[in-house]
């Protein structure tokens, strides 16, 4: 790849904030200096819709070859239905059955077997392979990024990984046969293992549902985590937060966490 990739960065939700971060953190001096973008989107648009036809675009020519990578500003789930994601409208256009979201944020990369789904239906959606893929993804990430051996743990669905079966039984069928043959390690206690991972023990961690994975990071990189999306063949980061119509128009929000998503895409693409 060029020492200067050439980086697609879509406008999101022109409702939102993403019009005013995306030009925020493009006049950055925290910004690095090594690529060269282009923006996706008009933020003048009436329409709205036209943020979900933008992350197509900007797939598309991933795909095509003309950019090596893209940076998504935030959109309302309403405007990619139905998809429940961003994230989940990527995979679809570059036809990818394995996936995973990854969260990065200080020291923490967290990979989520399910995504946005409702908690009550994350006991149903677990499975072996699914478990699995996310593992195989999340080690073949640390090692794009020069980690030789990663060294990665995987939570628990229960209270104290199920207590051997008394508070649950997601652990023994299901996750534990999932980690079994990799060089994973759990399932372990997710109340514990962040803890352990943010002190160094482990390189990533794979957590089995939204808000068990997203708390966590987000008490240490509120302003600045970055959602990453494994599996695509291409290199995708945005913000990790919402489009914030709150503060729209206010001059207040934060280009923090799309600066380092920038940062981040544009570091990814230089090692492909």
């Amino acid at each position: 790849m060029s020492a200067r990739p050439r980086i697609g960065i879509t406008l999101g939700d022109v409702a939102g904030i993403g019009p005013e971060i995306v030009t925020k953190a493009l006049a950055s001096p925290q910004l690095d200096s090594h690529f060269d973008y282009e923006i996706i989107g008009n933020p003048q648009t009436p329409h709205r819709t036209d943020a979900k036809k933008w992350v197509e675009e900007g797939a598309r020519r991933c795909l095509r070859g003309e950019l090596a990578a893209m940076v998504t500003a935030p959109v309302t789930k309403e405007l990619v239905a139905p998809f429940p994601g961003q994230t989940e409208l990527l995979a679809h256009v570059a036809r990818r059955k394995k996936f995973a979201m990854m969260l990065v944020g200080g020291p923490l990369r967290v990979a989520l077997v399910t995504i946005h789904e409702p908690l009550r239906r994350v006991p149903r959606l677990l499975t072996v392979r699914r478990i699995r893929n996310v593992i195989e993804l999340t080690d073949d990430f640390c090692r794009r990024l020069g980690i030789r051996h990663p060294r990665i743990g995987v939570c628990g669905l229960n209270p104290h990984a199920g207590e051997g079966g008394l508070l649950g039984d997601e652990e023994r069928r299901i996750i534990a046969p999932a980690v079994r043959g990799t060089r994973a390690t759990g399932p372990l206690p997710a109340d514990t293992l962040f803890h352990r991972h943010y002190n160094g023990e482990f390189d990533a961690v794979v957590a089995m549902y939204h808000d068990q994975g997203l708390a966590p990071l987000k008490m240490i990189a509120f302003d600045s985590g970055v959602n990453l999306t494994l599996g695509l063949p291409f290199v995708r980061t945005s913000p990790d937060h919402g489009t914030a119509p709150d503060i729209v128009g206010k001059g207040i929000a934060k280009p923090d966490s799309l600066i380092a998503a920038i940062n981040l895409a544009a570091q990814l693409a230089r090692r492909r």
